[in-house]
């Protein structure tokens, strides 16, 4: 009871997981939810963030716990690979993109918000350098990654008590990273892991609200 809650969206593969694996080794309740884990395990609840029901789902079981000090909004889709210019995205596409990177997280944040007040918890919303560089092919991902990063800087302004951050943890080697360059060799990238000891570092010192480039 005396531990601390993380809730860690998509804890599957990448970033999440070793995220998820850091924050475990460190003491931390780890409650993460993926649409690829097979079955609940680990305190991990399989299902869709952009469902309701699995959002709410998500957040009752870290209650369980007694306590939420941390919400980490890492879930997220990169849309069509090879991505598409702006010219010629499609918009069911781009709504999906927009639904998982911006809706889904804002919608699960406002449910944990009463639980993250009570404990003077933080939310960690991994964003990435397509946030603010202007790259060709990018523009889906990239507007989906700016929205959340504004939505992050209004919300840090409305919720002074809490630290919200938004985290370019730049390139890794993730598969998301090699559907964005399909066919290309991207082993020269840093694995997830390798940012892991700075996102811990972070909770630990718990810097003002703001951008945070890893």
């Amino acid at each position: 009871m005396n531990k601390p809650t993380a809730i860690v969206t998509g804890v599957s593969r990448g970033l999440g997981k070793a995220l998820a694996e850091g924050l475990t080794d460190a003491g931390w309740t780890v409650i993460g939810d993926g649409r690829t884990l097979t079955a609940r395990q680990r305190g991990h609840v399989p299902g869709d963030i952009t469902d309701s029901w699995h959002r709410g789902l998500l957040v009752e079981t870290a209650l369980e716990t007694g306590r939420l000090d941390l919400l980490v909004n890492n879930a997220g889709i990169l849309g069509p690979s090879p991505q598409p210019f702006l010219a010629d995205y499609p918009d069911a596409e781009l709504r999906r993109v927009f639904e998982v990177n911006v809706v889904a997280p804002l919608a699960l944040t406002q449910l944990a918000l009463p639980a993250l007040r009570d404990h003077g918890g933080a939310v960690v919303n991994i964003s990435s350098d397509a946030a603010t560089g202007a790259y060709p092919g990018w523009g889906g991902y990239g507007a989906a990654k700016a929205a959340v990063e504004q939505l992050s800087n209004v919300l840090a302004a409305e919720e002074p008590k809490l630290r919200v951050w938004w985290v370019d943890p730049g390139d890794l080697r993730t598969q998301m990273h090699q559907e964005a360059f399909p066919g290309e060799d991207i082993g020269d990238r840093p694995l997830p892991e390798s940012v892991v000891p700075a996102l811990l570092d972070l909770l630990a010192t718990r810097p003002a609200s703001g951008r945070i480039k890893l």
